[in-house]
């Protein structure tokens, strides 16, 4: 097991095989997202999305309570309340919105407990949510009286459409984790005391597969959920002919007429 320095204890980056665990470690306020956690998220997104031997990253929260539970509304009256404060915090936002974006390998949020908020906007930054049975839902912002921009307006219509959208934004009530599930916020729910085992071994399963097959496939999603026009599928079918050239494509087949399990590489 190895380790990256996030430049604040409460953000852990764990690497154990091939597998990262990146955790939200401020539990004594359920996770919230404070100023020097989203100060650290940017750069250690990117080193994890550069680390070669990192093929896929694992995002939780520390302390069984909270996966996150929203941004720390305590430094709201000084970061969120003059309009030259609230674009510091925007140009912040922006920041971490844009370098989950940029990760290429597959992101799962394991869940448990609060989810609320922007612990909501970044689970809807993985790839592949999987909740526990005890988790709950929500975005707060109605009871707050604060402004949802239009970016996080967007990526939950992508993934719960109008209807669903309208009610999570406008009751701000908090949903069950099979409310979730039943309306696409999260792919399942299990039991927590089989969460952790669930989440990891369908990351070690994803992390013995083809890394450039999964980087193609990954890229090809993004692109159909962008608008028709918008869509670089240049790059996504660079990124496909790239498997049918690559070694591991060559293992794949040996591995197949031999029965036995690839060995990918990535190359």
């Amino acid at each position: 097991m190895t380790s990256h320095d996030t430049g604040t204890d409460k953000l852990l980056v764990e690497v154990t095989g091939s597998v990262a665990t990146l955790t939200f470690n401020n539990p004594a306020k359920r996770n919230a997202l404070s100023s020097d956690i989203r100060a650290a998220l940017p750069g250690t997104l990117k080193a994890l999305n550069a680390d070669d031997d990192v093929r896929v990253i694992v995002v939780t929260g520390a302390g069984g309570k909270a996966f996150v539970s929203g941004a720390d509304i305590s430094e709201f009256g000084d970061q969120r309340t003059s309009p030259e404060a609230r674009a510091s915090y925007d140009a912040e936002q922006n920041a971490i919105r844009d370098a989950w974006a940029a990760i290429a390998k597959p992101v799962i949020a394991m869940i448990r407990g609060f989810c609320i908020g922007g612990g909501l906007i970044t689970a809807m930054a993985a790839d592949i949510r999987i909740a526990s049975s005890d988790s709950q839902f929500g975005i707060p912002a109605a009871r707050l009286g604060l402004g949802y921009g239009p970016s996080g307006v967007s990526a939950l219509m992508a993934l719960v459409g109008p209807a669903c959208a309208s009610e999570i934004l406008f009751s701000a009530r908090r949903f069950s984790a099979d409310e979730a599930a039943g309306m696409g916020l999260v792919n399942r729910v299990v039991p927590a005391d089989d969460l952790r085992s669930v989440v990891f071994q369908l990351a070690e399963t994803i992390a013995a597969n083809a890394p450039l097959t999964i980087a193609a496939a990954k890229a090809g999603i993004r692109a159909a959920q962008q608008p028709a026009g918008e869509r670089d599928l240049t790059a996504v079918n660079q990124m496909v002919e790239a498997c049918f050239r690559s070694q591991d494509y060559q293992e794949g087949q040996r591995a197949f007429a031999e029965k036995r399990r690839p060995k990918f590489t990535g190359q």
